[in-house]
């Protein structure tokens, strides 16, 4: 490719990957249209990458609190996708578990600032689903709390969403908005899961 990835992308040895909410209840056929066919196939990439290298990776759970949601605990659509819970326990690395039931990692259990700050771990990868909620939420909270933020924008994916007024957009351009809103406000390093591979 010419150009050494490892410049454009530092990566830290303790850098450590966020799997945010890669579970069966997306798959429900209630929700909209989504982008970014591959996520998955580049989400099982990072992971197996984050493993080999003996860094952290941190899982997360969605346990929605809403009676009416395909994520909610006590049902299948709660449980991980079949590629990440094939990959749980397979690195060499510390992992974590974490379960939450709002938008930000931040705000789950245990405690991610706390397990990332006993271990003086600055940089996270965050990746997963929803693009523009659960993942964006959580990369503007590390930004504001001073972690080195990458999202590596084609490992995440979302759904067509309809605004205030009933406009719709769809999960590209939304996708889209939420890449630009994360570089122009300074929270995150948007990049390729490419970069982050070599």
């Amino acid at each position: 490719m010419g150009m050494n990835i490892a410049q454009v992308t530092p990566i830290a040895q303790d850098s450590a990957l966020v799997v945010i909410d890669v579970q069966k209840g997306w798959h429900d056929p209630a929700f909209p249209p989504r982008n970014n066919p591959a996520a998955e196939e580049n989400l099982a990439a990072l992971i197996d990458t984050w493993q080999a290298a003996g860094r952290p990776v941190v899982f997360v759970r969605h346990d929605s609190p809403k009676p009416d949601s395909p994520l909610r605990p006590g049902q299948e659509g709660n449980d991980f996708q079949d590629f990440v819970e094939q990959r749980r326990g397979k690195g060499t690395g510390p992992e974590l578990l974490l379960t939450k039931t709002v938008n930000s990692a931040f705000i789950g259990t245990p405690d991610l600032r706390a397990w990332l700050d006993a271990a003086g771990i600055r940089q996270i990868v965050v990746a997963g689903i929803m693009t523009n909620w659960c993942v964006d939420t959580t990369a503007r909270m590390g930004g504001n709390l001073g972690y080195d933020v990458i999202v590596p924008i084609d490992a995440t994916h979302t759904f067509d969403a309809v605004g205030p007024d009933g406009e719709a957009l769809t999960a590209d351009a939304l996708a889209r908005a939420t890449a630009v809103n994360l570089h122009a406000g300074g929270f995150a390093r948007v990049v390729r899961t490419a970069e982050l591979l070599g």
